[in-house]
């Protein structure tokens, strides 16, 4: 049961091959175990993959099989077109697009696998790359961000030296009027004179401005400085709705990237040996002697061939013959002179037929 499922998947002629030897059966049903555990590793290898994109068990496994599917049918074509002619240029000409196919082949195949097998390293790999990205992304969105607040901050800090310079104008001022009160400075004069009362009324008006400042500045300082808190708000809440973004940098892309970036030599290794067993049912063809069912095969080919030509020669040979017959039957009736006679009298009466049937419709007309 077993042997007649592989000689299937080999793609070969069943009720001929039953007819050859056991050693003829062995090798196309070894032939053909190797097409279906190629397609086996062709279903694993695509579930795999499409996994790391859709992230859905019963997708993958679907679309797996389907992949699986699709590399059975191919490979089996592959092998059940290769003929064995004895000639080994005609059969490697023959074979060579198949050959291409297979490598296409080996190469998809091995890829999902190969990010498999490397999947601790492939995480490490893009662990740095998404911290990395975190940083960039971080410091794109403060280059955003960083301008506006520091010009408001820039703003507050004016706000804050109108005040300082304010302060600093009254104490001047109040230690002006002082001095003029003790007659340290200005009049000399010890006492509260008119010059005195001059300056402290001076000095009591940039107080009151600077009270008046101050309040107004506090406002303004307080507005901007929610502005600040807003935008740095902003700022974080851009971040976190960003960086989920990042975490799910880990798609079938970046995988194989991340694989690229790893030492080749593992992963062509791995390659090498998808591409033995994907090519193995054609160089098992292609070294292989012409065996019993390629002779057997051949043959059927040929009776095939001569009874279509046979056919053909028959079918010319007919017509030719049945050509001949007409010419001399058509020119035996020619010299018929009865024939002769009636053909005329039935033309009499066509043209008479016909000449009515003018007139009747010409009458009409008029």
């Amino acid at each position: 049961m077993l042997k007649r499922f592989f000689i299937i998947c080999s793609g070969s002629d069943t009720q001929l091959l039953e007819d050859c030897s056991q050693g003829e059966q062995n090798k196309y049903a070894g032939i053909g175990a190797t097409v279906f555990f190629t397609a086996l590793m062709a279903f694993i290898a695509g579930s795999y993959a499409l996994y790391t994109v859709f992230d859905n068990l019963f997708t993958s496994i679907l679309f797996g099989f389907i992949w699986g599917l699709l590399i059975f049918n191919l490979d089996r074509y592959i092998v059940s077109t290769i003929k064995k002619t004895g000639n080994v240029v005609d059969e490697l000409i023959q074979a060579s697009p198949r050959i291409v196919l297979a490598i296409i082949i080996a190469v998809v195949i091995s890829k999902p696998l190969e990010l498999r097998i490397f999947e601790k390293e492939i995480d490490q790999v893009l662990l740095t790359e998404k911290n990395n990205m975190t940083l960039a992304n971080k410091n794109q969105i403060e280059e955003q961000f960083n301008p506006n607040i520091t010009a408001l901050k820039n703003d507050i800090a004016t706000l804050q030296n109108e005040i300082i310079s304010k302060e600093a104008e009254v104490n001047i001022l109040y230690d002006t009027y002082i001095a003029e009160a003790e007659g340290r400075e200005g009049t000399k004069l010890l006492g509260k004179g008119p010059v005195y009362k001059e300056k402290r009324e001076k000095h009591d008006t940039v107080l009151a401005e600077l009270q008046q400042l101050k309040i107004d500045n506090k406002t303004k300082i307080t507005a901007l400085e929610n502005q600040i808190v807003e935008l740095q708000s902003n700022l974080k809440n851009q971040i976190t709705n960003t960086q989920p973004i990042i975490n799910n940098f880990d798609g079938l892309m970046a995988r194989i990237n991340a694989l690229g970036s790893l030492p080749w030599l593992p992963s062509f290794f791995i390659f090498l040996l998808f591409l033995a067993i994907e090519t193995s049912p054609i160089i098992t063809k292609l070294l292989s002697p012409k065996g019993e069912f390629d002779i057997k095969y051949n043959e059927r080919e040929e009776d095939l061939k001569n009874w279509v030509t046979q056919n053909l020669h028959q079918r010319q040979a007919l017509l030719y013959t049945d050509n001949m017959l007409n010419d001399k039957a058509y020119g035996d009736l020619n010299k018929e002179e009865e024939l002769y006679n009636y053909k005329k009298s039935m033309a009499r009466k066509l043209i008479k037929q016909q000449q009515e049937a003018f007139y009747n419709k010409q009458v009409k007309i008029l």
